[in-house]
């Protein structure tokens, strides 16, 4: 049972929502325009504003039901593991020749699922830096690295903890190539379109 749980976890993920609307609303493949992710902010960029919000909220739905497949089949252990598996699906997704996108939706919808008020606080802080800095990529790494230490603060169970640290680092570790921009100067900012 478990097993056939982190499979369908893995397998809602996996849905490229970025590149379904991409395809068959605009008529384009989005890993062939603007930073070539298949996430939500290259779907703002290329697309608009309401492409971009659909993306997301569906993406992060994919975390939100991947927690509640944990849940109504096992404990906190197979919810992270659920969790998890439909990250990974996101960022490498088996309908993509596993290519994805960078992990924050979905990560975030597991958040809301097992830890809203960390979640709130961990955007906030990438909403302040957004801001300021006009880098959504940059709003990402640093509420990903902050995360993991709001769900400790509101004393959520470890193994959330645990997804927390791990769903951090990937999320940082997909930003490589936007961290490499950033310290070129090359990034895009919030407005400039693709």
């Amino acid at each position: 049972m478990w097993l056939l749980a982190l499979v369908v976890a893995y397998l809602i993920g996996s849905i490229p929502t970025a590149y379904v609307v991409g395809r068959y609303l605009y008529g384009f493949d989005i890993r062939r325009r603007g930073s070539g992710n298949v996430g939500a902010t290259n779907t703002l960029r290329t697309m608009g504003t309401i492409p971009g919000l659909v993306v997301l909220g569906v993406d992060a739905l994919k975390g939100v039901l991947a927690v509640l497949l944990g849940q109504a089949l096992g404990g906190p252990v197979l919810v992270i593991l659920a969790a998890l598996m439909a990250i990974v699906g996101h960022n490498w997704s088996i309908f993509l020749e596993f290519q994805g996108g960078r992990g924050v939706a979905t990560t975030a919808g597991a958040l809301l699922a097992m830890a809203p008020l960390a979640l709130f606080w961990a955007f906030l802080i990438w909403l302040a830096v957004v801001i300021f800095s006009r880098y959504i990529s940059l709003g990402s790494i640093v509420a990903a690295a902050v995360a993991p230490f709001l769900v400790m603060y509101f004393h959520r169970p470890w193994p959330y903890v645990l997804f927390t640290f791990v769903a951090a680092a990937l999320v940082i570790y997909r930003h490589r190539p936007n961290i490499k921009r950033l310290l070129a100067g090359t990034e895009h900012k919030l407005g400039e379109r693709s």
